[in-house]
């Protein structure tokens, strides 16, 4: 990426004198670089651009530069292309929009060797290399922005400049039309200005290697935070299965996020407050937060909050509790929240020798103080340097403790605020933004990516082919148990059949060829004995016609929970693997689970526990503990099966019934695409990715640090 962001020369076709001309910005930031390296600037009607001298031509110039920016009329962008290609030019940036036929341009320009961001990029900008080649003014700092909306990329970093962040990169990379979001999220795990990654994308096409890229900037310390659309639901309209009916385009992209140890945010403005965070703190250990204030009101909506948004407000060990008692002789209530009930207008040396308690606790992952604190100065003007030298104080215990410290202070922007930021201690204006900020880290925390096992693709699993008996097939051979069963054809014998299989009563028959059975009569449950078998069978073929019919053993196994076990390939990231309530009231709960396949027995497990309707797996109202170990295996072989086939389009097993002992499959259906080979891996796990399957590694920070030290 060197040519974009560090370029021995550039040129910039359709510079302009018009301040409301792309022209003008894209002339005058590349001039702001002319020290570092050659700029040409080119119009065929102007005999200077804001002083310096014009080129009119791509002819006249002196070289072919390193980079060409094309800000011109887009249908006459493919002859200028042409040309420069002529010259040598090998990277380009176009900022042009409407330009004719612009994905045969894009492969013009490839099949020569050479690169393009754009038609329609809004920009480039690299601060340490005095690189702008965008609109606007940016400043300097270290968060890098990779965007497909040209103008929600300036969006954040306006966000970021006017937080005291400030942007090391910035790339609008438009439809990717060549380079991908991938292959600039790979610049930057070795770029020293960027210390964290703000990532908006509509479309992950090529999703393995976003997966991957994000991997490699979770290794080297640097969070990525993604800003996406919506989830799209013409896909799941379209989908046979539940697995593929129950999941989105959403689903999918936070499961990657889990994957590649990076977190999907909701709004611009929540990316910066997060980046603020991870560049002036500590990550969190996990969910246990104390919460101190100076007015209880304000403690006990803290409190709220945190639980709202998934942290844990539990009391304070005695010894902790003892110690702030005795520094607090008259508080009302100091058993978490903390509530200083005025201590603070009479001794502001307060605030940090409670928090210094409450952050030595090694039962507290991290402290929330809310409240009046930063205001004293800011109201009083002789308490200014009494509340500074607190802030100094609690900074200093943060640092010490090397634990999260936020605070909401009531106070915008007074000095003791900004004092906080650059001692380590986040400060926001709300409480609702302060133990939202410390959620996300905590989620962040907890969540450090994962290196997924390698897996040959195999091809064709045989035998393969339409129904439920070769769905059955499928599965047993991937490991999964299920129940003895006899597949009938017409004019076949039902009692020699079943007599033949070993099976025993009580019999389920079932049509072999419906995706939902139930949906259209296609199965049959209970039946006693063989005479009420071939009742059922006459039954069934007078409404549903001839066909294969699959009689099996009913499992009569008592306290059975019913669960959803899926795979499907996803057009983005490739296989993944879903759980969920299972039976026929799948799609009424809708609770489910999904991560990219392969999983390990410990994600597998995860996933579970992740579901709703988990406690019914264990011990429930004086029912027995259901065999979990059995369940996860079927999750573990299904995720295999899905990321080793790419030829399987979906497999779902509903329901997989978990009795006390085993987990049986007694419904399954497996979609093939016929179209695809051994060669197309549609984004499964590349050879590079090193198996780690049940004993999994995992990147992460190592907390001797702040995510970063950028903060101004």
């Amino acid at each position: 990426m060197d040519p974009f962001f560090d370029p021995s020369s550039v040129a910039v076709l359709g510079a302009s004198n018009d301040p409301a001309k792309w022209g003008f910005w894209l002339a005058a930031g590349a001039l702001t670089g002319a020290d570092r390296r050659r700029v040409h600037l080119i119009n065929a009607r102007a005999t200077s651009i804001q002083g310096a001298p014009v080129h009119a031509s791509l002819s006249e110039l002196p070289e072919a530069p390193e980079l060409l920016v094309i800000s011109v009329p887009g249908p006459g962008v493919p002859a200028l292309v042409a040309e420069a290609l002529d010259l040598g030019v090998r990277a380009f940036l176009i900022v042009s929009t409407r330009v004719p036929q612009a994905t045969e341009l894009a492969e013009t320009i490839t099949a020569a060797g050479a690169r393009l961001i754009g038609p329609g990029s809004l920009g480039l900008v690299d601060a340490g290399a005095d690189l702008l080649l965008a609109w606007g003014h940016f400043t300097p700092g270290s968060l890098a922005v990779v965007t497909q909306s040209g103008q929600l990329g300036s969006e954040i970093a306006t966000l970021s400049a006017r937080s005291g962040l400030g942007i090391s990169r910035f790339a609008s990379i438009g439809g990717q039309s060549d380079v991908r979001a991938a292959e600039i999220l790979d610049s930057l795990v070795t770029d020293p200005n960027t210390s964290q990654v703000a990532l908006y994308l509509e479309s992950f096409t090529g999703g393995a290697a976003l997966v991957s890229a994000m991997q490699r900037l979770r290794a080297a310390g640097k969070p990525t935070m993604i800003l996406t659309t919506g989830a799209s639901n013409a896909g799941r309209r379209l989908a046979r299965s539940h697995t593929g009916a129950l999941t989105s385009a959403i689903d999918a992209v936070d499961a990657a996020c889990r994957k590649a140890g990076a977190i999907r945010l909701s709004s611009p403005s929540e990316i910066v407050e997060l980046a603020g965070f991870f560049a002036s703190s500590w990550l969190p250990a996990g969910p246990r937060v104390a919460i101190v204030s100076d007015s209880g009101g304000q403690g006990a909506i803290a409190a709220d909050m945190a639980e709202v948004h998934g942290l844990r407000v539990d009391p304070v060990a005695a010894d902790v509790r003892a110690r702030i008692e005795a520094l607090l002789p008259e508080a009302g209530h100091i058993d978490n929240p903390v509530d200083l009930d005025g201590a603070g207008e009479k001794d502001l040396g307060i605030y940090a020798r409670v928090v210094a308690e409450l952050l030595a606790d090694d039962s507290v992952d991290a402290v929330v103080l809310s409240g009046y604190f930063g205001c004293y100065g800011e109201n009083a003007p002789e308490l200014l340097t009494a509340e500074l030298a607190e802030v100094e104080e609690l900074g200093r215990a943060a640092r010490e403790h090397r634990k999260p410290l936020l605070v909401h202070s009531m106070s915008a922007d007074s000095q003791a605020v900004a004092d906080m930021w650059s001692r380590a201690v986040p400060c926001y204006r709300s409480i609702d933004t302060t133990v939202r900020v410390l959620s996300r880290a905590v989620f962040y925390s907890s969540h450090a990516g994962r290196i997924a096992e390698a897996l040959e693709l195999s091809g064709a699993v045989t035998p393969w082919g339409p129904g439920y008996a070769a769905a059955r097939d499928t599965i047993v051979a991937a490991g999964v148990e299920v129940p003895r069963a006899a597949a009938v054809g017409p004019g076949e014998d039902l009692a020699e059949a079943v007599a033949a299989a070993g099976i025993d009563p009580p019999f389920v028959l079932k049509a072999g060829w419906p995706a939902h059975k139930t949906e259209v009569g296609g199965i049959a449950l209970g039946l006693p004995d063989v005479t009420a078998l071939e009742a059922a069978h006459t039954d069934m073929v007078g409404r549903l016609g001839e066909g294969e019919y699959i009689v099996e053993e009913m499992d009569s196994r008592d306290h059975v929970v019913e669960i959803l076990v899926g795979g499907r390939q996803d057009e983005n990231f490739g296989p993944i693997v879903m759980v969920g309530a299972g039976g026929t009231e799948t799609e009424l709960y809708g609770d489910t689970r999904l991560e990219l396949a392969p999983v390990s027995r410990a994600e597998a497990h995860d996933m579970l526990s992740n579901l709703k309707c988990f406690p019914l797996l264990q011990k429930w109202r004086g029912r027995p503990a259901r065999d979990l170990e059995a369940l996860i295996d079927v999750v573990v072989s299904v995720s295999r099966l899905i990321a080793a086939n790419n030829a399987i389009a979906e497999v779902e097993i509903n329901p997989v019934r978990v009795g006390e002992t085993g987990a049986i499959a007694v419904d399954a259906l497996v979609l093939t695409d016929p179209a695809a080979t051994e060669d197309e891996g549609a984004g499964a796990p590349s050879a590079a990715e090193v198996a780690a399957h049940d004993n999994f590694d995992t990147v992460g920070h190592d907390n001797s640090e702040p995510v970063s030290t950028s903060h101004p």
